[in-house]
Formats: structure tokens, sequence, C-alpha cells
């Protein structure tokens, strides 16, 4: 479905990504890991056409958008939830999950996806009138993933969506990832810090230094790898 070839991605003189390949099969949950500053974001940035890759190729469904807008992008159905949940915070949460369906006009089915993200997340359901920037951050994370999943997407990228929750809330968000993928079957392709939950989340999985892929396995093997452990599980 996605495939990435030999992608240079630069901020300036700086090289943010090396000649990267990677590929998500449809249906998949793959996960990225790696430190800060690895080039985790600017990979999901240059896929979405926020960063262009300065050379190489981002094929989607062997198609090359990398000289594609954002927008087209988009309506290509490949969505993005970004780092830092991004919501609209003078927005409800009705008119943050309208914004995802912007570019759409199938009337009676974004009714449906309404309710769907709200069976998905029915604390989002009582907080429909409640203005964004007033939701805690869990609350806003689901907002977020619920904003990009009224866009339809055929490929989710999920950015860091474990990023300041408590333990109790990571692992709500990450079932329900799960049960995107597998109810829906959309493809995500996830982007985190926590190693551990992404792996044994994810069906497979690579690992990203300094802007390079160092590795890449099924999660479960990455799980046992002892140089991953090492460095990115804290055993």
């Amino acid at each position: 479905m996605l495939e990435l070839k030999n992608v240079q991605t630069y901020y300036g003189n700086i090289q943010a990504l090396k000649g990267i390949n990677m590929e998500v099969r449809e249906g998949e949950i793959v996960t990225l890991i790696g430190a800060n500053g690895a080039g985790k974001t600017t990979t999901l940035m240059t896929i979405s056409g926020v960063v262009p890759p300065k050379s190489g190729e981002v094929l989607f469904e062997g198609t090359p958008i990398q000289k594609l807008s954002s927008e087209k992008i988009v309506k290509k159905g490949l969505i993005q939830a970004p780092e830092g949940r991004r919501i609209f915070p003078n927005m409800s949460v009705m008119e943050n999950l309208e914004m995802g369906a912007f570019l759409r006009n199938d009337k009676i089915i974004i009714k449906q996806d309404f309710d769907y993200v709200f069976d998905l997340f029915p604390r989002l359901a009582e907080r429909r009138a409640q203005l964004g920037g007033t939701l805690s951050g869990g609350e806003q994370q689901m907002l977020a993933i619920s904003r990009a999943l009224m866009a339809r997407p055929r490929l989710l990228l999920l950015d860091e969506p474990s990023l300041g929750l408590a333990p109790i809330i990571i692992t709500q968000i990450f079932e329900i990832i799960r049960k995107i993928n597998k109810e829906s079957n959309t493809t995500v392709f996830l982007v985190e810090q926590n190693a551990n939950q992404a792996l044994k989340l994810a069906h497979r999985g690579y690992v990203m230094e300094n802007g390079a892929i160092t590795l890449t396995d099924t999660a479960a093997n990455l799980l046992a790898n002892e140089a991953v452990k090492s460095a990115y599980l804290g055993i």
C-alpha cells in the first residue's frame, strides 16, 4: 500500500532522512520506533507532503505521491493524526470532527461515521458540545484520532498517540487502534516512542536512528531482540 524508496529529506542544509526504504502492506499495523530526533515525525511529514523529499519516491498503491500537495494526498485516503494532537481548541468536539470530514459530501455516511467514532470513544459523545481546548490530554488524543477517522482513511498515520498520557489511557488508546485496524480494515502506520506498547500492537516494525533505518523485522522478533530491549525497552 505504501512504499518509501531511498527517501532523503532535508531541513535547509540539515539532512533529516538519509535514504530510507520501508513499506506498509494493506491491513497491517506497522510501527516506526526510535529515540527523540531520530527522524520519525519527519518520515510522516514527508509521506503527508508537508515536508517533500529532496530525492527518492513515496508510492501509495504504486503511484508516486511525493510531488502532490497535502490536500491531494488526503483525498487519496492517507490521513495523519499529528504529534501533539493539533486539535482546534476554540472549536467544539463536533466542529473538530466536522473539520475531519471537510473534503467529503456523503452526508448519510458522514452521520454514520459520527456514530462510529462516538461508539469508539463514548467520552467524546458526552462532550460533543465542549470546546476542544478544555478537554483532558487523553480526550484530546481521542479527538485527534476521531477527527482523522472522519476523513475515511485507507491508511491512518499516527504520530506519538501515547505522548504525555497516563498509562491507563495509553492502554485504552492502543486497544482502540487495534480495534480500528481489525474492524474497519484500516491500515495503520504508527510512529511511537513507547516501543514496548507499539511492538505489542504491531505486525511489523522498523527501528530508526539518526535518520536511517537500522533494523526491520516482525514486531515479535523486535520485542525479543537484545539490542532493541537494551536501547528502547529498558531491559
